[in-house]
């Protein structure tokens, strides 16, 4: 909703210092979205004036038409002589009145004006065009004015391009505030003003010699009020502050019924319809459409109508969409000149439609015909019921100023009858709500300005007004009072949570874990726990292997992916696949959370009963006839893990990088991981590595890492030497000794000591890292492989390791002898576990 400043207060009376600004300001405290306040005429500075086209000379000898016009813009100029003005439009003639910027005016964009010398001759001024003035985007012409403006009248003034427009979000229960009534009601309550209701008008009482209108289905139209205006003149035109009003809040002037329409909307948020009286074929009826019914709407679309729609009829047929859009059949007809007699001929009779429909059935059928309307925005979000007789009025009184047409007597109204909605509610409960004590007189008077009746003392008896279709239930109404008292009034509370409450060590160990591989350089990439049974057989599993046994769904989302998962990779894979095919090479993704692995031994759940909370017992059987739900985490990693550039050559991500993302898990946990070769779908067989970790004093197998198979690769479309790696951490977490220990910072100095040590191909290096750690001691601080080699040099069938050692002490500075000895120790311990022989020994 676009609310004009110089609108709004008509009906308020805000300080004459207050800006938009300022407004948006108490308005967004009473809890409305004004998103932003539109500067109108921002740059403009005149003189800008009226003027009246005396003479039109033609100038032929251009490629395109030119007219050199002199004008008369009274003492505007300061000498009340003529304007002569060089202009290209042609929608004007002599003894038009136009608007006319002379030298010295600046118009929007920092345009100045002054007089000069263009197609042979001198332009004193300029002729302007709606867009040029920042009025609207239309350049078809320029502004011709209605001929009773005197010129050198102040146009700036009389087409209030000096203004300030509110842009409000007006959410679904605010519907009211879709239009000046409402807005204003909002802001005389925020400033503590009164209102000058738009809608306190005197209504004649509803009489037997209205145009007759037969409801046919009243739970869809509970009211329908009717008028007619005859003897309008057909070419009477908006007046220049209606149809500026009307551009000003977004809306595209059309005629003077049609604005007047559309005004009064704006005005009370009533929609109305205009019907041309000499096209309309009897009574006027609402009823329900017939099935394969057809319709042409105002936008000239042949529609099929649905039974559930709502229309208006008469004798033909229907004539409007209730609630929605009018019929092409009844529009207002556009005057019509008779090009030999002058004569003009039009619409001159009209029936004004101000009706309330069910809120449902009309964004029902807007949404079911793909037809937003203005109408249909303010039904579907509520419209004041009672208004209908007050805005029918105001567009007879509008008709009547405007048009010079004559309001008949008859006046019809349908009221299908319904008293007022009541609310009882406790004087304290806003105060229980907001956490804050208002008292019983706050809480009466906020409501009353509303627009509630209140009643009562300790309990109250509210009487919702008949704008507030959204006021249906005590917290409703407490939301009001907190709203109106001041949202930024409430104090900052924290919940007190019982003792004993909080994460759990099994969640801690979950983000601990996420944050770490976030540090690592991994994205997080969480993907729908669904997957068709297809990838087992690209992902090359035994017939055989567990995770080919899923829980499959009843409805599922897509028949592509009817199961739950069980296991991370393949949505992983799937996410790195897509951000392949969108140009993003280098990618490391990861994922936590749940897969699903039945294990047959499920229970029927029974259903428990709805009247109260499951006994332990119903959950106990609900909980076992879930599928095992372990925990687990799974990284993916495809080209560059370190980018070249000017500090060196980088690198591809290889399995290596998996393995020691299942490290970075595991130490999160605060477990050492044992890594050994394995063979394990959809892993490449040679570059596999299990993952195990020491539960009660026996390996156990909590995942595994490395590159995956170039047939699973080449199955699912993913990058040369993609790799992976997946960790089950409910039984990392069971591997685990307790909460994990910040480590102890010494500040005494590190020793550092290098062994190279000759074993068997067949040894794998996680066994000789054990037992050089097992044989360094407590001074060891910490251990890194950082090279293998293999060459006739070792012999046949070995390979050496290279080891860096670094020792330290908390107490102490060590000696070259004490770190020696603990290195003799640790190779000592190698070469009774392994076979390990000192290279160069």
């Amino acid at each position: 909703m676009r609310v004009p400043l110089s609108w709004l207060r008509e009906y308020v009376d805000l300080p004459a210092g207050e800006t938009g600004r300022d407004v948006q300001a108490k308005l967004v405290a009473a809890g409305l979205e004004v998103e932003r306040v539109e500067q109108l005429g921002v740059g403009l500075s005149g003189p800008l004036v009226v003027g009246k086209v005396l003479a039109i000379e033609e100038l032929t000898e251009f490629k395109k038409p030119i007219r050199y016009c002199q004008v008369d813009v009274g003492d505007a100029n300061g000498t009340g002589e003529q304007q002569n003005i060089v202009c290209g439009a042609r929608n004007f003639s002599v003894g038009d009145k136009v608007v006319v910027v002379l030298p010295g005016a600046v118009l929007p964009g920092d345009f100045r004006i002054s007089a000069r010398k263009t197609y042979g001759k001198t332009s004193e001024g300029m002729i302007c065009s709606a867009s040029e003035l920042g009025m609207s985007d239309e350049h078809d012409g320029i502004i011709v004015l209605p001929p009773e403006h005197e010129a050198g009248t102040d146009a700036i003034e009389l087409l209030g391009l000096d203004d300030e427009v509110l842009d409000i979000a007006v959410t679904p229960d605010r519907g009211y505030c879709l239009s000046m009534r409402g807005v204003a009601r909002e802001a005389a309550t925020a400033y503590g003003l009164p209102l000058r209701d738009p809608a306190l008008l005197d209504v004649p009482s509803p009489n037997e010699y209205g145009y007759r209108v037969v409801v046919e289905d009243p739970a869809g139209c509970d009211r329908f009020t009717a008028r007619t205006v005859t003897g309008l003149d057909p070419e009477a035109r908006s007046p220049i502050w209606l149809t500026r009003r009307l551009e000003k809040a977004g809306m595209r002037p059309v005629s003077l019924p049609v604005d007047v329409t559309n005004y009064v909307m704006l005005e009370l948020g009533q929609p109305l319809h205009a019907y041309d009286r000499s096209r309309v074929d009897g009574p006027i009826g609402v009823r329900r459409a017939t099935a394969g019914e057809k319709f042409t709407t105002l936008d000239g679309t042949k529609r099929v109508l649905d039974p559930e729609d709502l229309v208006i009829t008469d004798g033909s047929g229907p004539i409007g969409l209730a609630g929605v859009m009018g019929g092409a059949h009844t529009e207002i007809a556009d005057p019509v000149t008779d090009p030999e007699t002058g004569a003009v001929t039009g619409t001159t009779e009209i029936v004004v439609e101000a009706a309330h429909f069910d809120p449902i059935a009309i964004a029902r059928t807007s949404r079911r015909h793909k037809l937003s309307s203005e109408a249909s925005k303010r039904f579907e979000r509520g419209v004041d019921p009672q208004a209908a007789s007050a805005a029918a009025q105001r567009t007879v009184d509008l008709l009547v100023l405007l048009a010079g047409g004559s309001a008949e007597a008859g006046v019809t109204e349908a009221v299908t009858p319904g008293g007022p909605r009541t609310i009882t509610i406790p004087a304290d409960h806003p105060d229980r709500v907001a956490g804050v004590a208002y008292g019983r007189e706050t809480v009466v008077r906020r409501l009353q300005e509303v627009g509630c009746d209140v009643h009562g003392q300790d309990r109250l008896t509210v009487t919702v007004p008949s704008w507030r279709p959204d006021l249906t239930d005590p917290n409703d109404l407490a939301e009001e009072v907190i709203r109106l008292e001041g949202y930024e009034n409430l104090p900052s509370t924290l919940p007190r949570p019982p003792a004993g409450r909080g994460l759990t060590e099994r969640q801690r160990l979950h983000r601990r874990v996420g944050r770490a591989l976030a540090g690592a350089g991994y994205v997080e990439a969480p993907n729908y726990p669904f997957l068709g049974e297809q990838v087992f057989d690209d992902f090359g599993l035994e017939d055989d292997d567990p995770r080919r046994s899923v829980v499959r769904l009843v409805n599922p989302l897509s028949h592509t992916e009817p199961a739950l998962r069980t296991t991370l990779l393949p949505g992983l894979l799937g996410a790195l696949h897509r951000n392949h095919g969108r140009g993003e090479h280098d990618l490391a993704l990861f994922e936590t959370g749940l897969v699903f692995r039945p294990t047959g031994s499920e229970q029927e759940p029974g259903r428990p009963d709805v009247d109260g909370r499951p006994t332990a017992e119903e959950i106990a059987r609900l909980n076992a006839a879930l599928p095992a739900q372990p925990r687990r985490v799974a990284v993916v990693l495809a080209g560059a893990r370190e980018q070249a550039g000017r500090w060196g050559k980088g690198r591809p991500a290889n399995w290596a990088d998996a393995v020691e993302a299942g490290r970075t898990v595991a130490h999160e946990a605060g477990v050492e991981l044992i890594v050994r070769q394995d063979q394990h779908a959809p892993w490449h067989p040679g570059r596999c590595a299990a993952l195990l970790a020491e539960v009660d004093g026996e390996e156990v197998l909590v995942g595994n890492a490395g590159e995956l198979h170039p047939r699973v690769i080449k199955a699912l479309g993913l990058p040369e030497r993609t790799c992976a790696m997946e960790i089950e951490l409910d039984r990392l977490e069971r591997a685990a000794s307790g909460p994990v220990e910040a480590p102890h910072v010494s500040t005494f100095p590190v020793a550092t000591q290098d062994v190279a040590l000759i074993v068997d191909t067949s040894v794998p290096a996680a066994d000789v890292e054990s037992a050089l750690r097992a044989g360094a001691g407590e001074l060891l601080e910490s251990l890194r492989l950082f090279d293998v080699f293999t060459g006739e040099q070792i012999g046949e069938g070995k390979k050496s390791l290279a080891y860096a050692l670094r020792f330290r002490a908390s107490d102490r500075t060590l000696t070259v002898e004490e770190a020696s000895a603990a290195r003799d120790a640790a190779v000592a311990a190698a070469a009774e576990r392994t076979g390990a022989t000192l290279r160069g020994a």
